[in-house]
């Protein structure tokens, strides 16, 4: 039974070793010359202006989530379309039609949503 996970677990343990080892390498053989242009806060490039903590705007916010949702769903389609091509070859209980409304029904559900963002304005960016 728990054969099967050794490899998982060499793959972990061989992964940590290695971030180890090349932090490790990188600490004890890196070259420390510290100045007054590396100590400067970089910022993409750009001279730094304004405070840290600054407010930002709404909808900055609402895109977060917007993006969120529309990942989530991408990530539920991939075992749908499993679930789907398992009903469609008869291997599960399931029939492609129950299936196929299921999505609908959950596309439906963020479409919803989508249109509802859309008419509070989230996806609108000149106001």
């Amino acid at each position: 039974m728990l054969d099967q996970y050794i490899p998982l677990m060499i793959t972990l343990v061989l992964a940590m070793g290695l971030g180890g080892t090349i932090l490790a390498l990188s600490l004890f053989l890196g070259p420390r010359r510290p100045s007054a242009i590396k100590g400067e806060i970089f910022e993409c490039g750009n001279e730094t202006s304004g405070e840290a903590r600054e407010r930002f705007n709404v909808k900055f916010y609402l895109v977060a989530i917007l993006f969120l949702v529309f990942d989530i769903e991408a990530v539920f389609v991939y075992p749908w379309a499993l679930v789907f091509n398992e009903s469609v070859m008869q291997k599960s209980d399931f029939t492609p039609l129950l299936v196929f409304g299921e999505m609908m029904v959950f596309i439906g559900i963020i479409l919803v949503g989508l249109i509802y963002c859309w008419r509070k304005g989230a996806l609108d960016w000149n106001r």
